[in-house]
């Protein structure tokens, strides 16, 4: 959502990069290009003129002018101001004391509220919690049935007295909700309500009915994040109207400018605090504004992909890869390489996991275009191998790979590249456990001339290479002569052990001389 704002923030930051003192012209000029690059981005004017003020006077104060770097002060500094407008630090949810708490959603029809209720559901539960999911939401057609669909999908149960489509009291049944989870011990209540295609009277009265109701401890407003600049206008309306303690926002990972997102917190004075960034279930997590403001400046998130990592991966089985490819556990087969990709995939898509990393802007193109078939395919070619040709891809042969080609819908020469990368990648990750460093880095084993190399494996120049023997028996009997001669007249082998010695060197250094 944030790519065009990326883009635009790095090429500003290019032109700093490399002066050692910044001038007031240069300060403007940076000054005018963030403003732009906000303004483009759909961020609100009152946003946009706090911001770009904020930064100009902390760019001409003490921290960047007495900066050995400038430019990195000035990032800084727009990071630390971006963080501020997004909400400043997050926000977790406040549950009762006793009783159950009651979380109530509000806000437009399609912005993704009886979604984001199965969603919210899921991840309490991960969270240890018992939640219980309410229909109120009488007024659209199937809303009813949508979150029966949705709460059986993440194991949640759902409270639904009434049929909808029209038919019902909405403020009824949230109060009878409450007293339905004190009876069943659900700790968490999940009130889903009505919305409008725009802010109207009537729904915002039934809204403030419902909560007078069933009196939450968290009233969150949902907002489709791709709405653009109405989506402050609508937050204030229901501000105004109803009143919430937090924002909520859906379809992050849309094509929009996401001027909202940058907006709603600063414009209303209240949080965001969960973000939903995907159509799956589990595509939702708490919104941090410190993480936010990283990826659009391209600087990564990655605690947010070793907390996903964490949550993916099964630890046993990663301790058992780690075992074998630092050789304490037996050899690193394609069983275990699959096993460790398919727990890969639980965490998104390819192109998700790359973005989290710092600096992948710059090939975002390459991520969007990248084919996540290609895993598929992957799996399809292990899979299709005997349970002995995975333990041992050596004996994979001609037949073989023509085999596991057909069985897999693949051609034979897309079974030639996996098993050829699978060894250079098996053979780089032993080097690296093993301490042996990263393949072809200079002066590291798998450099050519440095004990390594794809083409000479490590092994010393063959004696008289390119030296062909002639067929002449005088000119052979020459040669040999010559190489004779050049071999007594080649100084001796240094003994490394005496030359330390002699140079009162320590005992084990020696070692280095070799």
């Amino acid at each position: 959502m944030f790519a065009t704002l990326s883009d635009r923030l790095a090429d500003t930051f290019k032109n700093l990069r490399g002066k050692g003192r910044l001038s007031e012209a240069d300060i403007d000029a940076t000054a005018r290009e963030i403003r732009i690059a906000l303004l483009e981005a759909d961020v609100a004017l009152p946003v946009v003129k706090e911001f770009v003020g904020a930064v100009k006077e902390r760019a001409r104060g003490e921290e960047v002018s007495q900066a050995l770097n400038p430019a990195q002060q000035i990032v800084k500094i727009v990071n630390e101001e971006l963080v501020t407008i997004l909400g400043g630090e997050t926000r977790r949810l406040r549950f009762a004391k006793t009783g159950p708490t009651v979380i109530m959603l509000a806000g437009l029809q399609g912005a993704g509220k009886t979604t984001l209720a199965a969603k919210l559901a899921l991840w309490l539960k991960e969270q240890g919690r018992t939640p219980l999911l309410v229909a109120a939401d009488l007024q659209r057609p199937n809303a009813v049935n949508q979150l029966q669909v949705n709460g059986e999908r993440v194991g949640v149960p759902v409270f639904a007295p009434e049929p909808g489509n029209g038919v019902g009291d909405p403020v009824a049944v949230a109060r009878a909700s409450v007293d339905e989870a004190k009876r069943t011990l659900h700790d968490v209540v999940i009130v889903d309500t009505a919305g409008r295609l725009g802010v109207d009277a009537e729904m915002m009265q039934q809204a403030a009915d419902i909560r007078d109701a069933v009196q939450p401890d968290e009233v969150l407003f949902v907002v489709d994040a791709m709405i653009g600049q109405d989506a402050v206008n609508t937050a204030l309306a229901f501000q105004e109207g109803v009143g919430y303690d937090g924002v909520v926002l859906t379809k992050l990972d849309g094509d929009a400018r996401g001027g909202a997102a940058l907006s709603i917190a600063q414009v209303t004075g209240k949080p965001v605090m969960f973000a939903s960034a995907g159509e799956k279930m589990t595509d939702f997590d708490l919104f941090h504004p410190d993480r936010m403001a990283s990826r659009i400046l391209d600087l990564g998130d990655m605690m947010t992909l070793i907390e996903q990592a964490e949550k993916a991966f099964d630890q046993e089985e990663a301790l058992k890869a780690a075992e074998k490819l630092s050789g304490r556990g037996g050899d690193f087969t394609l069983d275990d390489f699959l096993t460790q990709m398919q727990q890969l995939r639980k965490l998104g898509s390819m192109s998700k996991i790359m973005g989290m990393l710092p600096g992948m802007g710059q090939f975002r193109e390459q991520l969007d275009n990248f084919d996540e078939r290609e895993i598929d395919r992957i799996q399809a070619i292990i899979q299709s191998m005997t349970p002995g040709e995975r333990d041992n891809p050596k004996i994979i042969d001609g037949s073989r790979r023509l085999r596991i080609s057909k069985g897999s819908g693949t051609q034979v020469s897309d079974v030639n590249t996996l098993v050829d990368r699978f060894f250079e990648a098996r053979k780089m990750m032993l080097q690296m456990t093993r301490g042996g460093g990263m393949p072809g880095m200079p002066g590291m084993p798998g450099m050519p001339g440095a004990g390594g190399g794809k083409r000479g494996k490590g092994k010393a120049p063959a004696k008289g290479k390119n030296k062909r023997v002639s067929g002449n028996p005088a000119k052979a009997a020459q040669q040999r002569k010559d190489l004779q001669e050049k071999a007594s007249s080649a100084p001796a082998a240094i003994d490394y052990e005496t030359a330390a010695a002699n140079l009162d060197l320590p005992a084990d250094f020696s070692k280095f001389l070799k």
